[in-house]
């Protein structure tokens, strides 16, 4: 198979830039939770479309209300938005390219935003995304991000494939790092679920550019973890 060059190095560069951004706009301390999952919130097929299990509220509403410090509070609005930019960007390319991957997984980012928003509800939070269109993303670096991430897929099919690898491989990089200073149980078995979802994803979009006779290489997490998840089958649900 080939490596991706050229212009996608090109492509690799910008998304760098941007990661360095979000870095600077989202950054926190805290603990890692011990809390671990019973049952996955979100299923997840090797399509890429996604369901919220049955229990999901009950469990986001049956577990504690626990204090919010300032960096859980910007880690709900900041993964609010980017599961909102990535349905976004998916909602694009379905339309520009017609392909089904793109539909099924902007099914699935919605699943994702609205697990984020029972969150930003049950605490009582101003919700970012209150009011937005398609495209628009309060967080002004999200809104360059978006802005690139859709030039790049109008290319051809391939880049917006590649777009969609890269869009996962970034929520799972984040997802890592907020997790990282997240000890609210709700937070993290919400976030332990949205990183399985975009596990399965960047596995789908990998098979599709493999069909293709290309591999995708991260520029966010590394080299390792990517391949252990492509290497990996499909995680359901329940």
């Amino acid at each position: 198979m080939k490596k991706m060059t050229g212009k996608l190095r090109g492509l690799r560069t910008i998304f760098l830039f941007g990661s360095a951004m979000l870095l600077s706009a989202c950054g926190g301390s805290g603990s890692s939770s011990d809390v671990t999952t019973a049952a996955p919130l979100v299923d997840v097929a090797p399509s890429g479309a996604s369901s919220i299990n049955y229990n999901l509220w009950d469990l986001i509403d049956t577990l504690p209300y626990e204090f919010l410090d300032v960096a859980e509070l910007d880690a709900l609005g900041f993964m609010r938005e980017e599961e909102k930019l990535a349905r976004d960007v998916y909602l694009f390319l379905y339309k520009l390219w017609g392909s089904q991957i793109f539909s099924n997984i902007a099914n699935s980012e919605q699943t994702h935003t609205d697990v984020v928003l029972r969150l930003i509800q049950k605490y009582d939070l101003a919700d970012p995304a209150e009011g937005r269109l398609q495209g628009e993303l309060s967080d002004p670096t999200l809104q360059g991000l978006y802005d690139t991430l859709v030039a790049l897929g109008t290319f051809s099919l391939i880049d917006a494939l590649l777009v969609g690898a890269t869009i996962e491989d970034l929520d799972i990089y984040d997802l890592h790092r907020l997790m990282a200073f997240v000890d609210n149980q709700d937070i993290t078995v919400v976030f332990e679920n949205l990183l399985k979802g975009s596990r399965n994803h960047m596995r789908a979009f990998s098979a599709r550019l493999a069909n293709l006779n290309l591999v995708y290489t991260p520029v966010y997490i590394s080299q390792e973890e990517y391949d252990a998840i492509i290497d990996s089958p499909m995680e359901p649900g329940p």
